[in-house]
């Protein structure tokens, strides 16, 4: 799951604060760095945890949240330049005619009908977040009572049997070639869906975690539309995920209650031990233009979040504004991410890894000097 789809799937608090807590870490929203929970990190001698200097990360890189939403492109926000710059100004606390005189157009009331139309846009936009959840919820519980006659069914009522004669009529219907082979078409009726869903679950083994790579792998060989499925999956309780999408497992629906506490146990004994495998890596990076050899030299304190970096100079909103123009013009293939050299690990911890990370950064960045022709850096002024 790329940043973007982290931010969609994020309530609404979340995105405002620009982050997500996850079971051993906190995962940057704009960027996709991880900050590991059960470390307290030194920063110009203070001491803060993990939700803490998550915000100060934010604060660092991406001044706010505020000011990193409102630069992404209007494909994504789908504000233009103007009314961006409109929200950047009244976000600052500027007064309207401070406003006028600063972007130099029309007068106060002009700005003043500025900001009625950003409210009219607000308004808008809860009509329309509004109509998409109760789509949402009628694609997932079939037509709405109103359309239906008579009393409005219960869930237990349409769902069929496993193994009855409906049960295989229906899958006949969707698998005409067999259950083993591809899904004809996704259903449209609920009580079919359940049937189909139920039957695609048995793809996955009850007792093993599945990354969304595998997940997706496995749906594939059934449906084209292996998003969808996916989704309907987890709508119906047939698989169960993480918050972020890092890992995925089979929901046994006919369990005891006291099976299905100890299946939990043993699946968050998996997931901490995944967690482990997959721990994080400090190091430096560069970003290299194919076309004319520059390079931006960089450090990240977990380099699986280097593809949060692409996504920022995809949607436009990269800090390195020369670097962004270049990817502008040039495109994504113009450019290759490469991994310098990985922060040793250290047992001691009071060794500040921080710090260590900024020198590994700045030897790199002696040793390339990405000035002028040969990089995107700034040469710093005695």
């Amino acid at each position: 799951m790329n940043v973007m789809e982290q931010f969609w799937n994020a309530s609404l608090q979340e995105a405002k604060q620009g982050f997500v807590e996850r079971t051993h870490d906190y995962l940057c929203l704009l960027c996709g760095e991880q900050v590991e929970k059960g470390i307290i990190y030194p920063v110009d001698g203070a001491l803060f945890e993990a939700s803490r200097y998550m915000r100060h990360h934010i604060e660092q890189e991406h001044e706010s949240v505020f000011a990193h939403l409102s630069g992404l492109d209007k494909r994504l926000s789908g504000l233009s330049d103007h009314q961006a710059s409109l929200l950047r100004l009244f976000f600052a606390g500027k007064s309207d005619a401070e406003v006028q005189a600063e972007l130099g157009i029309g007068s106060a009331s002009t700005i003043r009908n500025h900001r009625f139309a950003l409210k009219e846009k607000e308004r808008q936009a809860k009509v329309f977040l509004t109509l998409m959840e109760l789509l949402r919820e009628a694609d997932q519980d079939g037509p709405p009572a109103a359309a239906k006659k008579g009393k409005p069914q219960k869930q237990e009522e349409v769902q069929v049997e496993s193994g009855s004669a409906d049960y295989e009529a229906i899958l006949q219907k969707y698998f005409p070639q067999g259950r083993s082979h591809a899904l004809d078409r996704i259903p449209r009726k609920h009580k079919h869906r359940l049937v189909v869903c139920r039957e695609v679950a048995k793809h996955f083994a009850p007792d093993k975690i599945y990354s969304e790579q595998e997940v997706n792998d496995i749906l594939q060989a059934v449906c084209a539309d292996y998003v969808t499925l996916r989704r309907y999956l987890i709508d119906y309780g047939f698989l169960t995920r993480e918050a972020d999408g890092s890992a995925y497992w089979r929901t046994d629906q006919d369990s005891s209650e006291e099976a299905q506490g100890e299946k939990s146990a043993n699946r968050k004994q998996a997931l901490k031990q995944m967690y482990k495998e997959v721990k994080s890596e400090a190091g430096v990076y560069q970003i290299r233009n194919k076309v004319n050899g520059k390079i931006l030299v960089a450090s990240s304190a977990n380099l699986k979040t280097i593809n949060g970096k692409k996504f920022m100079l995809q949607h436009g909103s990269h800090p390195n504004r020369e670097l962004q123009k270049e990817w502008n013009e040039l495109g994504a293939d113009a450019f290759e991410f490469e991994v310098l050299e990985v922060l040793k690990q250290q047992d001691d911890p009071n060794v500040d890894v921080k710090d260590a990370l900024e020198k590994l950064e700045e030897k790199w960045v002696e040793k390339l000097a990405p000035y002028n022709e040969r990089g995107y850096h700034q040469e710093k002024r005695m």
